[in-house]
């Protein structure tokens, strides 16, 4: 083999390693999650899941957006991501995956995770799809509006609407705890959808009460989400069903940068 050979054979094999490092590095696992709650609701919901993932090694944020109006919760949100030092899998319950549809077009997101949540498309509201797939909640008429417009969960009726498959008295306080909610987050229009342009991943509540699971099937089927459904889930999975959301979060932290 002449010299000349030998270097570009050299040259060749240094820009296959080189590559070869470039697609391992960019496929590594992601180590940042923020956790996004929903309406009714505020962070302290996703402690159990919490506790996991950092036991397993991740750096984990959880937003307190003020439920005061989507344009408030969407800055509140952008807030913490703008805080991560690399890539982060964003994942939202509930109303919570309204917003990451719309904070998930920031280029610090790898990946989405919807956990019982709205994966809303272009021009659409949660309203509009709820009367498409009504939820039992909403035929029983268990949501309750203040006079300056703000909606609430009848604390009589939440334990079973919102919180089933929780102990008695856990589902009896956080229906005393409350955060009112704007009326108006829910029937705000979705811009871009980020699931259109990040891979996606998502858990069915298939007890749910809250959100119809016919509802929550067709958003993870369009957005051909790796889907999990959790047999007799109620709307608090999150709380619930921590293993099995976590699994599905650190599925997502292992795979997003490598295009699932």
């Amino acid at each position: 083999m002449s010299t000349k050979t030998k270097f570009f054979s050299a040259l060749a094999l240094a820009v296959s390693a080189t590559l070869s490092f470039a697609g391992t590095a960019a496929a590594a696992p992601v180590h940042n999650i923020v956790l996004v709650h929903g309406a009714w609701v505020t962070g302290a919901g996703w402690k159990p899941v919490y506790d996991i993932l950092v036991k397993d090694g991740y750096h984990v944020s959880i937003a307190q957006h003020p439920l005061t109006s989507f344009n408030a919760d969407i800055t509140a949100v952008k807030r913490i991501v703008d805080m991560q030092d690399g890539p982060t899998i964003l994942v939202g319950h509930s109303y919570g995956g309204a917003i990451i549809t719309d904070v998930g077009n920031d280029a610090k997101v790898a990946g989405l995770v919807y956990i019982a949540a709205h994966a809303l498309d272009q021009g659409e509201t949660e309203v509009a799809n709820g009367k498409r797939y009504p939820s039992l909640t909403s035929q029983t008429k268990d949501v309750k509006k203040t006079a300056d417009g703000y909606l609430y969960l009848d604390p009589a009726k939440y334990p079973m609407d919102f919180a089933a498959d929780l102990p008695a008295r856990q589902a009896a306080f956080e229906a005393n705890e409350q955060v009112l909610t704007n009326a108006s987050v829910f029937t705000a229009p979705a811009g871009d959808p980020a699931w259109k342009h990040k891979p996606s991943w998502y858990a069915v509540a298939d007890a749910d009460r809250i959100i119809n699971p016919d509802l929550e099937r067709m958003y993870a089927a369009r957005a051909h989400s790796t889907t999990i459904d959790i047999k007799n889930g109620s709307h608090s999975i999150y709380e619930s069903h921590p293993q099995e959301v976590a699994r599905l979060i650190e599925e997502a932290a292992q795979h997003a940068l490598a295009g699932k």
